[in-house]
C-alpha cells in the first residue's frame, strides 16, 4: 500500500476508535476495558500513522512505549507531556484476554483516556502538517 494511503487508513481507523471512546465515556454501562482498549488502539494507530507518513517501518506490536521509541528513533520529536499515553498499553491485550485483578489499585479515569487520544491526535496533526 502506498505510504500516503497507509497513513490515511491508519488515521481513519484511529478516528473510529476515538469516536467509540467519545461515545462510551459517559455511559456507565460501558466497561472500562472496552474504553481503554479503543483508547489504546487509537493512540497506537496515530503513532503508526506518523511513522508511515515518514516512510518508517515498525515491528508488529501494540506496545505504545515501543512505538514512541520508534517515533523518536525516526527523528520525530515526541512531547514529554504525552508520555502518560504509555499507560494505555495494557488495554491492547492483557485487559481484554486475561482476568483482571479483583480491585485495581486506582480507578480507571475514562476522561483521561479520551484526553490521551485527543492530545496524541493534535500532536500528530502538527507533525503531519510539516
Amino acid at each position: 500500500m502506498p505510504q500516503r494511503e497507509h497513513t490515511e487508513l491508519l488515521l481513519r481507523k484511529a478516528a473510529q476508535d476515538e469516536y467509540t471512546v467519545t461515545k462510551l465515556v459517559p455511559d456507565p454501562q460501558a466497561s472500562d476495558e472496552v474504553i481503554g482498549f479503543h483508547a489504546q488502539q487509537a493512540v497506537e494507530k496515530i503513532l503508526k500513522a506518523v511513522l508511515a507518513a515518514r516512510g518508517q517501518t515498525w515491528r508488529h506490536t501494540h506496545d505504545i512505549v515501543e512505538l514512541i521509541d520508534a517515533v523518536r528513533t525516526a527523528g520525530i520529536a515526541f512531547p514529554h507531556d504525552l508520555e502518560d499515553v504509555r499507560f494505555l498499553t495494557p488495554f491492547a491485550a492483557a485487559f481484554r484476554y486475561e482476568e483482571l485483578p479483583e480491585e485495581p489499585e486506582e480507578p480507571f479515569d475514562r476522561r483521561w483516556a479520551l484526553e490521551c487520544v485527543r492530545r496524541t491526535r493534535v500532536w500528530a496533526e502538527g507533525v503531519l502538517r510539516t
